[in-house]
């Protein structure tokens, strides 16, 4: 079957703007979406086959009108990538209800959202959905309560997708990436940080936002037909050897 289109979350920036781009490469048409509008609307406008559409994945009425023009402007929709997200660290102590709510709702209620309003789209093409969790999803590090916490429910969460819209063709699968050297991690990582990192990664160095991609235009493509309900880390073998940094506690 043509895999032709694709929505993409989180589009507008890092990883998702790098999965856009590798899906135009293989010549689908793709609906960006962000809530960044200004951003999205910039970059946009580099691309062809692309439609931009504003949106905040947290908010069910937001996310309802997106599905509406997605669908009218793409016609069938043969893949879904959550990759939207927001990451907010801190001490357990110190994360306050707010905090956590503004973590989860993003992280969680978005994915939830953007995938339960676009299934019978899926269904009718048995497309694929890929959610992206996070390496601190699997294991406990310092600072990310409300972060990590978010994640390890995406997992879980793509397990009950894949389970239950199996029967339907609809296959679903989880990334975790690990340190990535987006323009956001080198900003706010110390050099401490960053030595830390690699000195912990068995392949020495941070992934790169075209490696997650790479993988998540694979989970949506036919040659992935047989993979569904999985959790796939890109995290340079980060996950083997331990996340919990003393660097990141200082």
């Amino acid at each position: 079957m043509t895999r032709s289109t694709a929505i993409v979350t989180g589009a507008a920036r890092g990883i998702g703007l790098a999965t856009t781009d590798l899906f135009r490469a293989e010549g689908r048409r793709v609906a960006m979406i962000d809530r960044d509008a200004d951003e999205l609307e910039k970059v946009a406008a580099e691309r062809d086959n692309v439609i931009a559409i504003a949106c905040d994945v947290s908010d069910p009425d937001q996310v309802d009108a997106m599905v509406r023009t997605a669908r009218a402007e793409l016609g069938e929709v043969h893949a879904l990538v959550n990759n939207a997200g927001v990451a907010e660290f801190g001490p357990i102590d110190d994360c306050d209800f707010r905090m956590w709510r503004r973590v989860m709702a993003t992280n969680l209620d978005g994915v939830f959202l953007c995938s339960q309003a676009l299934a019978p789209a899926l269904k009718e093409v048995k497309g694929a959905i890929v959610n992206i969790a996070s390496i601190s999803g699997l294991r406990a590090s310092t600072l990310r309560v409300a972060y990590g916490t978010s994640k390890a429910a995406v997992i879980h969460l793509t397990q009950q997708q894949a389970a239950e819209w199996g029967e339907w063709g609809v296959r679903a699968n989880a990334v975790c990436p690990g340190p990535v050297r987006t323009k956001l991690a080198m900003a706010v990582h110390t050099q401490e940080i960053i030595d830390a990192y690699h000195d912990a990664i068995p392949l020495n160095r941070y992934g790169s936002e075209q490696e997650i991609g790479e993988l998540i235009t694979f989970l949506c493509s036919d040659r992935a037909s047989y993979v569904t309900g999985q959790c796939i880390a890109a995290d340079g073998g980060f996950q083997s050897t331990g996340v919990g940094l003393p660097a990141l506690r200082r």
